[in-house]
Parts: structure tokens; sequence; C-alpha cells
């Protein structure tokens, strides 16, 4: 039988209505695959960065660097301030460490007390910071989170609020003070952590338990004071036990967990 002049035009009718059908769907298609792509490159992006962050506070931050060759007879470094900065956040006065010397004690875990000695001339912006902080309690519950027990750089890394060592009091400071010209740092210094930046200074700092050479090419650290007594009960108790590795073998995080659990300053 000859189709009806109706039937071609319902043909032609179904076939415009399926074609329009399957453009809109192809358009549809393709709008979800770009929606999703832009999904995924967003959080590709917001992961990286997140993690680029961790790194860099983590790895970077507050951050003592043994010297690349670790030898006492390292190039000579300024014995103040590398490089020009500001402060950030709300810094104590150097005024409060009245160009004098304190003293005090800082316990570790409860039974190693160690004697500490702030130079309030040599370094009045550092040590009226820890002044300030020991005043007001932050140091306590704070963790030594970071060891380093290498031949030429032996040292506890404390003052950070959380475990990972990140955590702090809410501001960073400079210059750089009282910085050894040779890059070498006693046994019994205690110098401020830090990382590039010469004025990223703020709650961390570092107790050294062996004569210890540093990187001095950003400007090396702030010796703020010195251990007095106790460092051989720090060393037995603490540091002797070893260190579980995360930067190298000889750089990771000490075995006995350790926490400052009260410390004063007069």
């Amino acid at each position: 039988m000859t189709p009806s002049k109706n039937d071609g035009r319902e043909a032609r009718e179904r076939l415009r209505r399926y074609t329009a059908r399957q453009k809109v769907h192809q358009h549809q298609v393709k709008r979800r695959f770009r929606d999703n792509l832009s999904a995924i490159i967003a959080v590709v992006v917001i992961g990286a960065l997140g993690t680029g962050t961790q790194i860099v506070y983590a790895n970077g931050g507050f951050d003592p660097k043994p010297s690349a060759t670790a030898s006492a007879s390292a190039t000579p470094t300024a014995s103040s301030t590398a490089a020009a900065g500001a402060n950030t956040g709300e810094v104590p006065s150097k005024l409060v460490a009245k160009s004098r010397t304190w003293t005090g004690s800082m316990t570790l875990n409860g039974d190693v007390e160690l004697g500490i000695e702030l130079d309030g001339t040599k370094a009045p912006q550092a040590a009226s910071v820890l002044i300030t902080l020991i005043e007001k309690d932050f140091y306590e519950g704070t963790h030594c989170w970071r060891m380093s027990n290498a031949a030429t750089a032996k040292f506890l890394q404390c003052g950070a609020s959380k475990a990972d060592g990140s955590g702090d009091a809410g501001f960073a400071f400079g210059p750089l003070e009282n910085v050894p010209a040779d890059n070498t740092y006693d046994t019994g210094v205690i110098a401020m952590a830090r990382s590039t930046d010469p004025y990223s200074q703020a709650t961390q700092f570092f107790i050294v338990y062996g004569s210890t050479v540093l990187d001095g090419s950003t400007g090396g650290y702030t010796v703020v004071g010195k251990v007095t007594s106790g460092l051989s009960s720090m060393e037995k108790d603490i540091t002797d036990k070893g260190l579980t590795a995360v930067n190298s073998e000889t750089d990771g995080s000490p075995k006995v967990a350790t926490t400052i659990t009260a410390a004063t300053i007069k």
C-alpha cells in the first residue's frame, strides 16, 4: 500500500523530534563532562595547595637545618640580622628583657628539670618573647617534637602547640640576634627555630645537646640563652633513647614523646 502524505509528515516530524532530543542529550553529556572535569581540577588544585602548605610548615617552618658541610670550619656569617623584614601579629616588646640576664627552669615530661638562662642583653627581642610566653604559661603542654642526632647536629626542638610541630602564639618576629659567626652552636645553647625568613621566629626553639653546625646561608639562628643544668638528664631520659626517622636517619621525632610540663623565669 502506498504511504499517505500524512504518514510522511508524521515520519518527518518524528525524525525532527528525535534529532532534537539527540542534540539536547549530546549537549547535556558534554556539559556534564565539562562540569565533572572542572570539579576534578578544582579538587586536585585544592589538594595540592593543602599538601604544599603542610610540607612547607612541617618541613620548612621553624626548622633548623644542619649545615651542608657539617663542619666546624664553615664559612662565617653575619652575627645579626641577615635581611630586612617586618614582625607580624602582636610581638612582645623587646624592652621586656630589660637588658639583663634572666634565670629559671624548664621541666620536660614531669621529671627532667633543666636550669635555663636567657640573655636579655645580646638577644633582647627573642629573650623578651620567651620571657613573656613563660610568664603566660604558654609553654606548659607544648611539644618537643623534633630531634637530630647526627654527628655534627644534635638538638631537640620544642615549643610547638601540637605534636606534629604546628601551632604557635599567632605572631612571628625578627631580627636575628646573637648569631654565631662560624655557624657553630655549642652544647647547652638555646636558639630560636625558624624557616628561611629571618622574621619567622615565633615560639619554637631548640636545645643543643652536642656541638652543632647549622646552615648559615639565610642568616643563622638567634642564640637566646643556654641550659645551665640538667642537660645530662635530658640526654639520659630522652635523646639517648633515639629517634623515629622522618627527614633522614638522623632527623625525626624523639622516640620518647616529650612535652614541656613546667617553666619558670625571673
